[in-house]
């Protein structure tokens, strides 16, 4: 009995700390992204996606989720989360900036995650992926994103964002915060499409032309 209380005191311990750390990430995101000035580079990529009646499988860098998920917010994304600790408190942030969370990733939950990847492109949403999650390593691409899009005949569309004045934490993604009030940039990569008759091999050839784009952006980002 005093074991199955100990459970349940560290079960409600873990959830007010969730619904703590959450609200306040997501108040800071609220109230600084609405603070910069924003500048968009390359919106009519995405528009030509849309216009040719497919949803983007949304690719970006794990440290930039604090910019990203202000400025793509309340659009109904479904973003792939991990299902470690740190995946909680993203997935109760977005969930409250109008995302919806698939729980899994290509370490743990990777199957279940990919099924509502699958899922929803193919009922009509956008969806995105932390593409170096969850946990690195930094700034290479992991095979997510060009797998749903050969399964599902969507393309990938690479995005960078990053501020001009930002603070840039020493955590494996090199987690970065925006300054208030600062420039922010988002630019939109050339979608990638992945030819569904091509044989699985071939993917690492789509894998290494998405690391390439996502370098690409972020080095104009700097």
């Amino acid at each position: 009995m005093a074991s199955q209380d100990g459970m349940a005191g560290k079960n409600l311990f873990a959830r007010v700390k969730t619904r703590v750390i959450s609200t306040l990430g997501y108040c800071a995101i609220r109230c600084v992204g609405a603070s910069l000035r924003w500048r968009v580079v390359g919106w009519d990529r995405l528009e030509a996606v849309y216009k040719a009646g497919k949803r983007p499988i949304l690719a970006f860098w794990h440290g930039r989720i604090f910019l990203a998920s202000y400025y793509f917010r309340n659009r109904g994304i479904v973003v792939m989360t991990s299902r470690h600790r740190d995946g909680d408190y993203i997935a109760e942030v977005i969930r409250r900036l109008g995302y919806e969370a698939a729980r899994g990733s290509s370490t743990r939950g990777g199957h279940g995650a990919t099924r509502a990847a699958l899922e929803a492109v193919s009922g009509g949403k956008d969806i995105g992926f932390a593409i170096d999650g969850p946990r690195g390593p930094r700034y290479v691409a992991k095979r997510g994103a060009t797998y749903i899009a050969w399964k599902s005949g969507h393309p990938v569309v690479p995005f960078g964002v990053s501020a001009q004045r930002r603070w840039t934490l020493g955590s494996w993604d090199h987690f970065q915060i925006p300054a208030p009030f600062s420039r922010a940039l988002v630019e939109i990569g050339e979608p990638i499409y992945v030819d569904a008759a091509a044989p699985k091999e071939r993917l690492a050839e789509y894998d290494r032309r998405l690391q390439r784009e996502l370098d690409a952006l972020r080095d104009q980002g700097y």
